[in-house]
């Protein structure tokens, strides 16, 4: 399958804004942390079996008083302090979140990862078809954007560890610094011009 590589002029507000660091930092931290099941949970001294009769009376044994064998005291007791399940997502700004795709987008451009292609379809799903164009085009781990979803180029890519394949409105900062080159179609830069011009 032949690709061609076009050179369209990338638009200075969306590909060539200053880096900001911090944002992207950020950005990255709150993906991580909605990506997080937060199922995690132990059980207290209520929800452990056992443990409803007190072991001996309260006084006249000279022993340590005790209410119940499932005390976290207790070998087979229930846990003080432990996780329960919760919910770690949040959300930053949304003019935060934009700033931080553009400095994504804007890396990406001054270290020359950005490869735009006339269009990408295949006759078949293949992931020999796929090597070869990444082949082609000099690329080893890549995030390919396309406009839209496209069942053929998403199956010719699954099988590649370094390659990811999004659609345009899922393109985001934690796939767009953990992939070396960006692809795009020329009709998936048309759609993300649209959605980031302000």
């Amino acid at each position: 399958m032949e690709v061609r590589v076009v050179h369209p002029q990338l638009r200075e507000e969306i590909f060539g804004v200053k880096t900001r660091p911090h944002l992207l930092h950020q950005m990255v931290a709150m993906q991580l942390s909605n990506r997080r099941a937060g199922t995690a949970a132990t059980k207290t001294k209520g929800f452990v079996r056992g443990g409803g009769k007190k072991p001996w009376r309260q006084k006249g044994t000279g022993r340590a008083r005790a209410g119940s064998i499932r005390s976290p005291l207790w070998v087979g007791g229930g846990t003080t302090f432990g996780p329960q399940p919760r919910d770690y997502s949040y959300r930053i700004p949304k003019k935060a979140r934009r700033e931080a795709l553009l400095s994504a987008l804007s890396l990406k451009n001054r270290d020359g990862k950005i490869i735009v292609l006339d269009k990408l379809e295949m006759a078949e799903a293949k992931t020999k078809v796929m090597r070869k164009v990444l082949e082609d085009l000099k690329v080893g781990a890549a995030l390919i954007v396309i406009p839209q979803a496209d069942e053929k180029v998403q199956r010719s890519a699954r099988n590649l560890p370094k390659v990811k394949v999004l659609r345009a409105e899922g393109l985001n900062v934690y796939d767009l610094l953990r992939y070396e080159h960006l692809i795009l179609t020329a009709e998936s830069l048309k759609l993300l011009e649209e959605r980031l011009v302000a």
